[in-house]
């Protein structure tokens, strides 16, 4: 029997399925959350600078009405702006409002200073934001006075204090992003679980038939993708049950030829091989007992053609009843099994000793699994015999509700990694008569020493 192939030397533990596709769908979410963050960043400074600009162009208008009043009502120019006036409803944290004249000289200023409970960002943070949105820069707009220019309004936010803001807002967007990331990945993990469950099923499928079990069908399923994988599936398991069939019937036809050319040879060999010998040791004796008399010299050489001949005959005796077995029909496995253990106690004078154990109900199998177990049998017997240079060889035989399992173990040597024999015709013998029957046959090696051969087929009882 072949072995499985190994998996690759080398190759990497595959990865999950449902964890790949998840990773990629949350390599995606943060991809879009980062660019949400950074629009969000953007927009953010852009909002600063927008309100940075309205309050500065709110100062200058309200500066300028002033003005435009203090020169309507001839007022000291000493008393005109009030900046006050303007900036309180204005004032937030960090912001500056500063009033210039038009010559560029500081006339008067306000600021609002940060929180305490402010939380400063990162020096990491600060530097980039600092490279990337450059905070703190003034905008300065023209204090327009009938038509001329009276000066600047300027309005600037703290750049660490704008900075802050923007480290909160990051801080609370990523915190939010990460849950729902989180969040996102359980849910795709869970959908991408219950959606490629019937994969459990698919690859059940694809394990009995590694197992040699073409009995298997898998179910349709919701999924078109995978009801199209059931149905290539069932097609092809269909199509090899179909096709082991044939050739199972095929080689039990070829065994059955095979069997009934033993039996042809081994009458020709009876008829004509046998009455041969049997007559070499006729005229072997006749010629002892005349050279006993006559020609005492040659009597050593008439006795060795006898002995050879007995010798002969015995290997003739050997080959015939491997050629043909006992009449398993009329005496029953059990009893021919028992025969052959018997042969070989008596064959080998001590030198090896054979023991049968039988189990279970074997006197209702068909013919046709009775001489393959029996063949099956002398082949391992005569290989532990003969090749394995065994003191001890047992045969077992157990007949079980679902399957028949014939072992034959020995005590004997065995060589290199692999305890099974090398694939000759005995061997390919077996595994035909096995594969034919739908059953398995293995190969072990034994813990205390030796090996042992395990034949399984499956118990269908009597044929119909």
């Amino acid at each position: 029997m072949q072995e499985a192939p190994k998996s690759v030397a080398g190759r990497g533990r595959a990865i999950d399925l449902k964890l790949r596709l998840a990773l990629r769908v949350a390599a995606l979410a943060a991809v879009c959350l980062l660019a949400v963050a950074a629009y969000a960043l953007f927009d953010s400074d852009r909002i600063a600078r927008a309100r940075v600009s309205r309050i500065a162009e709110i100062v200058a208008r309200d500066i300028s009405l002033q003005q435009a009043q203090a020169h309507w009502f001839s007022l000291s120019p000493e008393r005109t702006p009030d900046l006050q006036r303007v900036a309180e409803p204005l004032m937030e944290p960090g912001l500056c409002i500063v009033y210039q004249d038009k010559v560029g000289a500081f006339r008067q200023g306000f600021c609002s200073g940060a929180l305490a409970n402010e939380t400063a960002a990162p020096e990491s943070y600060a530097a980039l934001y600092r490279a990337i949105f450059h905070p703190g820069e003034p905008v300065s707009r023209p204090l327009l006075i009938e038509g001329e220019t009276g000066g600047a309004a300027i309005a600037t936010f703290d750049p660490a204090m704008q900075i802050g803001q923007s480290w909160r807002e990051a801080s609370r967007l990523l915190s939010i992003m990460a849950f729902a990331l989180a969040g996102l990945c359980l849910a795709v993990y869970a959908a991408l679980a219950r959606a490629l469950r019937p994969t459990r099923v698919i690859r059940s499928g694809l394990k009995q038939l590694a197992a040699n079990d073409l009995s298997a069908r898998l179910p349709s399923f919701d999924l078109a993708e995978l009801s199209a994988i059931s149905d290539v599936f069932n097609t092809l398991a269909q199509k090899l049950e179909a096709a082991l069939a044939e050739r199972n019937a095929l080689t039990r036809k070829l065994i059955a030829v095979q069997d009934e050319e033993r039996r042809h040879l081994a009458r020709e060999l009876h008829d004509e091989f046998g009455q041969s010998l049997t007559a070499i040791a006729a005229q072997a004796a006749a010629a002892a007992h005349t050279a006993e008399r006559e020609c005492p010299p040659l009597l050593e050489e008439c006795r060795g053609i006898s002995r050879t001949t007995a010798g002969l005959m015995a290997t003739l005796r050997g080959a015939l009843v491997r050629l043909r077995p006992p009449d398993i029909e009329e005496l029953g496995l059990a009893l021919s099994l028992e025969s052959l253990v018997a042969n070989w106690n008596g064959f080998e004078k001590g030198r090896t000793r054979f023991d049968i154990a039988i189990t279970g109900e074997i006197g209702d199998l068909p013919p046709s699994v009775c001489a393959s177990l029996y063949r099956i049998a002398q082949e391992a017997i005569t290989n532990a015999a003969k090749h394995a240079h065994a003191r001890y060889v047992q045969l077992r035989l157990e007949a079980g509700q679902a399957d028949i399992v014939l072992s034959v173990e020995d005590d004997g040597e065995t060589t290199g990694d692999n305890p099974a024999p090398k694939a000759g015709m005995g061997l390919l013998g077996m595994q035909e008569r096995v594969a034919s029957l739908g059953g398995t046959l293995r190969f072990e090696r034994r813990a205390a020493g030796g090996a042992r051969l395990v034949a399984t087929i499956p118990n269908t009882g009597m044929e119909p």
